[in-house]
């Protein structure tokens, strides 16, 4: 079973290689791309060495279709570029999709420099609760599936949340118990009850069904 990495990226050099050392580092390795939207530092570059780079107008929602568009495996496993791998991250998305009725899924969360805040809100992705299925967790899906939903909505942002929502009602959603880790790098440069005050204003508006567009300048 081929698993495709797509990374979307813009201006993450900083964190980008160890990013791609984890993705490298999974038994089975395959296929790994960047979407790059338009970085004017070095990422392409750091890129470059272990991923195929292709370039997009940014958006991750844009970017990621791009993506997956090119990508080649049966199975797309979208990552934040900022965001490592478990070592055991792609046996557990086989052995997920081992059932023929599985269809997706995501890991869980954890930060890489936790406070107490962003202890419970790591804590709260062991919930099965699509609603909290942001892209940070590690979004794997079977590509017929995804060509079958015609891939990431055309969103300014939360097409995380939206296509979670729609892989989850279809049905063969998998929440795996092994954990993603994700940078903090927000919360401490915002402060993390700030940032996470901020964070939760925009997943209400998004659950109301506010339109994303009226939300852009929040973030």
């Amino acid at each position: 079973m081929q698993i495709s990495v797509v990374i979307p990226a813009l201006n993450e050099e900083a964190c980008l290689g160890a990013t791609l050392a984890s993705v490298q580092a999974q038994p089975g390795a395959t296929e790994v791309i960047l979407v790059d939207g338009g970085s004017t530092d070095a990422t392409q570059a750091v890129a470059a060495r272990l991923a195929r780079v292709l370039i997009s107008p940014p958006g991750r929602a844009v970017q990621m279709n791009r993506g997956a568009g090119e990508a080649s495996g049966e199975v797309l496993l979208f990552l934040h570029a900022d965001t490592l791998l478990p070592p055991d991250a792609f046996a557990a998305i086989r052995r997920a999709l081992e059932d023929p009725e599985a269809e997706a899924g995501l890991f869980r969360l954890r930060f890489d420099r936790p406070t107490p805040l962003l202890r419970f809100y790591a804590f709260t992705t062991r919930l099965p609760w699509p609603r909290l299925g942001f892209g940070d967790r590690g979004l794997f899906v079977r590509r017929s599936v995804f060509e079958a939903l015609g891939g990431f909505p055309d969103m300014a942002m939360f097409e995380d949340l939206e296509m979670t929502q729609r892989l989850h009602q279809r049905g063969g959603f998998r929440f795996l118990p092994e954990r993603v880790t994700t940078s903090a790098r927000r919360f401490h440069a915002n402060g993390t009850v700030r940032q996470q005050l901020r964070n939760t204003r925009l997943w209400l508006h998004y659950v109301r069904g506010t339109d994303p567009r009226r939300l852009t300048h929040l973030y």
